[in-house]
Formats: C-alpha cells, structure tokens, sequence
C-alpha cells in the first residue's frame, strides 16, 4: 500500500510509503533499497519517526527498525529525483516475505 503524500521539485522528490513486507525491512528488502539507492547516484534518505539515514547506508537503513506498515518518507535530491523516488517506493510497497 502506498501513500501519496508526494512533494516535488525540479530537483527535490518525497515520498511517503507503507513497508509492505511482512517481516519488515530486514537484511534482504533493505539491501534490495540501498543497492538501488547507491545506484541511483542521488542522495537518497529514508525517514521513520523523524530520524533520517542515508538510504545507501545498510547500517542506516536497518537502524531505523522498519517493521511492517510503518510509515516512512523517501526523498532524494538531484536531476531525476521523482524517478528514483518513486522506483524506491515501489521496492518498499511490496511484499517481498511473501512465498
């Protein structure tokens, strides 16, 4: 499930995201984000409860504790930010614990 409290600029994107998988982001789902995010090239930040971590950051990342449908906000910086945003959403939104 996603929701689309979205913002945008020319190079600014947001995003916030329900975590879909059922075990939340664990090892695998969060190495499937900061893989995508380090290959985006942008600065990409993850946000839970108001702490934010660099997306491309494993430790980042696992730190926030993301467990199944929390809320969290993307947003990267940089020329096709809205892109990136929304292909990190769309990794968050599914379920990847499902058999």
């Amino acid at each position: 499930m996603t929701e689309t409290a979205e913002s945008a600029t020319d190079s600014t994107a947001s995003q916030t995201v329900v975590i879909a998988s059922a075990n939340g982001l664990h090892a695998r789902p969060a190495g499937l984000l900061t893989q995508a995010a380090a290959k985006s090239g942008l600065p990409v930040r993850l946000a839970k409860a108001g702490k934010e971590v660099n997306a491309a950051s494993i430790l980042g990342v696992i730190s926030l504790g993301i467990v199944f449908g929390d809320e969290v906000m993307v947003s990267a910086d940089g020329d096709n930010a809205a892109a990136v945003v929304a292909g990190l959403v769309s990794i968050l939104a599914t379920d990847h614990d499902a058999a």
